[in-house]
């Protein structure tokens, strides 16, 4: 292989190891982000004395800030999930089609064979002929 294939597979190489880390990083992002939305019963359990409506943002806030945080690692997300499915596409080295495999791979056709027909004992008890080629006249 020449120089220049070598490098671009190098830098193809790279370019996936560091998208994979971004991915990684992201989707801990998103967990941590979706953890720590607080659910709907949450506004009622503080209604009834609970600490669900006390956050550092405010109870409005903090919905805010977080939903946005969830948009754009959830955007992140899938932006390294098609990139990284197009990088290992192309990384990956393809045999063809697999119709074009298919005819390629035929199974060989067989060739017909005669067989001689079994002779099986008669009902009278007497042996059977042995098998051989018909008698000459």
């Amino acid at each position: 292989m020449n120089e220049a294939g070598c490098y671009t597979q190098n830098v193809m190489s790279w370019l996936l190891i560091a998208v994979t880390a971004v991915h990684v990083i992201v989707c801990l992002i998103l967990i941590l982000v979706v953890l720590l939305q607080s659910g709907k019963a949450a506004d009622l359990a503080g209604a009834f004395g609970g600490m669900g409506s006390q956050t550092v943002f405010g109870p409005r806030g903090t919905a805010t800030l977080l939903s946005k945080a969830t948009t754009v690692a959830a955007g992140l997300f899938m932006v390294t999930s098609l990139s990284l499915g197009i990088l290992a596409n192309g990384h990956a080295r393809s045999s063809g089609s697999v119709l074009e495999n298919r005819t390629k791979k035929a199974a060989p056709v067989q060739k017909k064979t005669t067989t001689m027909p079994l002779n099986l004992p008669s009902s009278n008890g007497s042996a059977p002929a042995p098998a051989g080629p018909p008698a000459k006249k």
